[in-house]
């Protein structure tokens, strides 16, 4: 029975298309699981919501994947992790790994300067966001960059360009880059732009996200668990071949073409 239980799907769910970012990490670490991602694009974004509605969201979300049947939930969201996964972990049985703005591996780097911490409304107005900048406001200055919109342009496949370049400008135009030594990217959507990013504020600061983070914080929990369909890999043998079952709230056949896109631009193919 525990071995049929270990060959369920790992659960991965978002707004939309942002959490395949965290679900490539989570492959290349335990390539021997399948996987369950729920992108919920009929009522994204989350971070300009009110929280009991974003709660409200993510537990039906949850509730989803449970009854698809996982071993295991992710929730590779950042806004629903800051509201709700309290809830989610005390509704269900199964391991439920949330996401949280990496500022732990920006203080580790042990650089002088401000930490800019890109992210949505919504997070940054979040208890959860504000107990963990107090936890770490003796050891820098925290700074928060609430990103309206751009959820939004990433969800409608603006990857790279004019428009995304443009609206990166505009919102660090009243940031003096000279000031800040790491961004944090608070939002698993941005790190699918982290070039573009990097092309506006330059190479010299350290754009830091939590996928890596809790992909292995996944993999460990599976582990102690003894939840795990096989072993963990440290270093993977890219391309990996990974069976991934997508569902999309809405039933946007085209959203499910740009998560495989994501996906093998990371050297996954799904089958």
């Amino acid at each position: 029975m525990e071995n049929e239980r270990n060959k369920l799907p790992i659960g991965v769910f978002d707004s939309g298309i942002g959490g395949i970012s965290v679900l490539a990490e989570i492959i290349k670490i335990l390539p021997c699981e399948e996987f369950a991602y729920f992108a919920d694009i009929l009522h994204s974004p989350y971070g300009t919501k009110q929280e009991d509605v974003v709660r409200s969201l993510s537990l039906k979300a949850a509730e989803f994947l449970s009854l698809v049947g996982v071993k295991s939930l992710v929730v590779a969201c950042n806004t629903a992790t800051s509201v709700a996964i309290n809830d989610i972990r005390r509704t269900y049985p199964f391991p439920v790994i949330g996401m949280e703005p990496a500022l732990k591996p920006a203080m580790e780097l042990g650089l002088t300067g401000k930490i800019l911490v890109m992210a949505t409304p919504l997070t940054l107005s979040s208890k959860k966001f504000s107990a963990l900048a107090h936890h770490y406001k003796h050891r820098a200055e925290i700074v928060p960059l609430p990103c309206v919109g751009l959820v939004e342009i990433v969800e409608r496949g603006y990857l790279s360009g004019q428009k995304i370049e443009a609206y990166l400008s505009h919102v660090f135009s009243t940031v003096n880059k000279e000031d800040i030594s790491a961004i944090v990217l608070g939002c698993t959507h941005y790190v699918l732009i982290k070039k573009e990013i990097v092309n506006v504020v330059g190479d010299k600061i350290t754009i830091i996200d939590g996928n890596c983070g809790t992909a292995r914080h996944a993999g460990s929990v599976l582990q102690k668990e003894g939840l795990l369909n096989g072993a963990i890999a440290e270093k993977p043998h890219i391309p990996l071949r990974a069976k991934v079952s997508f569902y999309i709230s809405g039933n946007e056949s085209e959203v499910i073409t740009r998560c495989k896109q994501v996906l093998q631009n990371e050297g996954i193919i799904c089958e």
